[in-house]
């Protein structure tokens, strides 16, 4: 149950969350970056992204980092929309529309060793695709597991499979390239 603002507490509550918000505008592109391959789904998912996150910044609890909580929601937002693959209406915003301008920001710059990763996760299935967002975000495994929902051991173990599996598509794909 969320308390009805007054017009001055509503305010810093806007001010609040845009400030956060453009503090860790990256997490938003990141998450966007990984699991949209086009420009427009980019920039869609990336305004889905904020609107969840807009949405539910009252149930927000403070006394646990922001970050980890935006990576929570931004995540279960974008694995969300892979498993439904199609696009919804948006709700309305009562903050600045400019306070994270997706489309503005540079896509990475092309290496073929960041390519061939991004070519694996692209191709991972979503929970172990934000499994390796947090954990190339260099997020720990106790981080890595509250955004997920499963135990600091299932991170390790699942991780060290991942890098199994990436030194060996990698390094197949490094002796078929030769």
């Amino acid at each position: 149950m969320t308390i009805p603002l007054n017009d001055d507490a509503e305010m810093a509550a806007n001010a609040t969350f845009e400030a956060l918000l453009q503090q860790h505008a990256g997490i938003v592109l990141k998450i966007a970056y990984t699991y949209s391959r086009t420009k427009e789904d980019r920039d869609d998912l990336g305004q889905e992204i904020c609107a969840a996150l807009w949405q539910s910044f009252a149930r927000y609890d403070r006394s646990r980092p922001f970050a980890t909580w935006m990576y929570r929601v931004g995540l279960n937002v974008a694995i969300s929309q892979v498993r439904r693959a199609r696009t919804r209406d948006r709700p309305s915003l009562s903050i600045h529309h400019d306070a994270i301008d997706i489309a503005a920001a540079p896509p990475p710059e092309p290496d073929p060793r960041l390519s061939a990763l991004d070519q694996f996760i692209q191709q991972t299935d979503p929970l172990n695709r934000a499994l390796l967002l947090l954990y190339l975000d260099e997020r720990s495994y106790a981080e890595i597991a509250d955004v997920l929902g499963i135990t600091e051991t299932n991170v390790a173990t699942k991780i060290s499979r991942l890098k199994q599996v990436i030194r060996r598509d990698l390094s197949v794909a490094n002796e078929t390239a030769r």
